[in-house]
Formats: C-alpha cells, sequence, structure tokens
C-alpha cells in the first residue's frame, strides 16, 4: 500500500464528548447546529448573546458582564456588545441548555487543556464555554506579541480564547483538522483558517496589488503559510464568502461589479484620454 501524500493527513474534525466527561455534551444537526450541554446544579454556561435556543426549566439567564470575555472600549464604540449570556442551573437535578450556531455553521468543541490552553480563532468564532475560559479579542489589545508571526496571525485571527475549560467555536462548511509535524509547511487561504494553536509559525503572502485586485479581481490574493508544529482547523465555506455570494446574487447586474466595474470604466476612459491626447500632439507636430 502507498504511503499518504501528507505526513499528517487531513481528517474530518470529529470530537464527541467522553462518557467519563465532566461536562457531558452533544453537537445536534448537519448544518446550523445546536449544542446541547448538561449542566449539574449550580454550573453555568457563558454564551454570546443571542445565541441560546432552548433550555430546562431549572435553568436560569441573565445578561451580565463577566471577567471572562474581555471586550475592549474600542469595540463597544464599534457598537460590539459588552456583556455575555450567563445560564445557571439553579435547580437540584441535572439541567440543559441548547446553544445554536448564528449562521450555517458547525460546532467546534475546543477542550483548551488539550491544546496547551491557548488557541488563535477567526473574529466571532466564540459561541459559548463552560469552566475556565477567557476570551480576548487580541487585535485591539494594546500589548505586543512575542513575535511577528504571532503578531500575524492575530492581525487576521483576532481572537483569543485561553484557560483549560471547554470552548465552543463556529466554523462555515465543512471543517477538516491538519496536525502539523515539526517543519511541516502548509499554505492556505487566510479566510478559511478557523483556529490554530499558537506554535504553528504564521508567515501572511499578499499575492496581487490592492489596485490590480480592484481592478482585475481574483480570490485567494491572500494566503498563509503555516510552519509546525502545530494544529490548524480548515473551513471550507468562510462566512464573508458566504454573505458575498448572497449579495452578488440578490444585486442587480449593473451593481453587482461594483467598485470594480466603475475602476475599470474610469481605467479606459483615461486610457482613451491618453491616447487621444497623443494623437493630436502628433498631428500638430
Amino acid at each position: 500500500m502507498a504511503a499518504p501524500f501528507f505526513s499528517t493527513p487531513f481528517q474530518p474534525y470529529v470530537y464527541q464528548s467522553q462518557e467519563d466527561t465532566v461536562t457531558p455534551f452533544q453537537i445536534l444537526g448537519g448544518e446550523a447546529q445546536v449544542v446541547q450541554i448538561m449542566l449539574k446544579p449550580q454550573e453555568k454556561v457563558i454564551a454570546k448573546p443571542g445565541s441560546m435556543c432552548y433550555m430546562s426549566g431549572s435553568i436560569e439567564m441573565e445578561n451580565t458582564y463577566t471577567p471572562e470575555q474581555e471586550v475592549g472600549v474600542v469595540q463597544w464604540v464599534l457598537g460590539k456588545s459588552v456583556s455575555s449570556v450567563l445560564l445557571r442551573n439553579t435547580g437540584q437535578n441535572d439541567g440543559f441548555v441548547g446553544i445554536a450556531a448564528p449562521s450555517l455553521a458547525r460546532i467546534l468543541p475546543i477542550d483548551l487543556a488539550m491544546f496547551g490552553g491557548d488557541i488563535l480563532c477567526q473574529p466571532d468564532a466564540f459561541l459559548c464555554s463552560v469552566h475556565d475560559v477567557k476570551v480576548v479579542n487580541s487585535v485591539y489589545q494594546r500589548h505586543r506579541a512575542r513575535n511577528i508571526a504571532v503578531a500575524g496571525a492575530e492581525l487576521f485571527l483576532r481572537q483569543r480564547l485561553s484557560g483549560q475549560g471547554l470552548a465552543f467555536i463556529t466554523a462555515g462548511g465543512s471543517v477538516v483538522q491538519k496536525n502539523l509535524e515539526v517543519g511541516e509547511v502548509l499554505t492556505i487561504d487566510i479566510s478559511c483558517i478557523a483556529a490554530l494553536t499558537p506554535s504553528i509559525n504564521f508567515r501572511i503572502n499578499y499575492h496581487a496589488a490592492p489596485v490590480r485586485r480592484v481592478v482585475f479581481g481574483g480570490d485567494n490574493v491572500v494566503t498563509a503559510t503555516l510552519t509546525g508544529p502545530g494544529i490548524v482547523f480548515i473551513q471550507s465555506l468562510p462566512f464573508h464568502r458566504l454573505s458575498q455570494r448572497i449579495a452578488r446574487s440578490v444585486t442587480s447586474p449593473n451593481m453587482r461589479e461594483n467598485p470594480r466595474f466603475l475602476v475599470q470604466v474610469g481605467l479606459f476612459l483615461f486610457l482613451a484620454y491618453v491616447v487621444i491626447a497623443s494623437s493630436l500632439i502628433l498631428t500638430e507636430m
């Protein structure tokens, strides 16, 4: 049997709650999934506002600012919510809550203790958490990253989860997990990165100048070169790509290519003016 092409092949991300796990949970559905979390008396779940789908009668819900969710002044000024939903089981028996993904997304359970207590995620990937999980929007923090590679990753991924608890994040489309060995290199569209461990060396590659991209278009102009060791979770359908397709399908054909269409028209008129002006100058000579 031939050896695999990759030293560590791509694998569908499958994570099931173990029987002896501290917090049992179940992920329901294929797309736009719901995670159902079982809560013992006095246990709590911290979730993104508007994500609660259903809960048992013993669960009490309140909006609160919690130390686990760090939100900077900049995000608050730009309209980001500074509160979180706290769901606590106040009964004497076990209860449950259902937390829904905000879009056509899959829910990934991340046991931070298995990832060294730290992982970088795409913006707004965090859905909910149990126990000790701290969420920091790293791009807005004043402290500098330890190295340029991590700084580049934080610039695009923006959200850092740390602690020893259980967190749930969202990713679009199908999700695969890639375990990079030491020195193993992977090039990936930067928007397809759902999450990765900070141990991965991260380098950004720009394949087209901004002006050329506006005029001629093209996708995959920004990629990332990842060098192991570490783990990366890859999503096949980033939300912004899905939203762009929807926006293009509902807009009129004349406006569908803006602003690229306007730039192309302007460039054509400019070149036509240059040609006509040159012809007139040569004629006068």
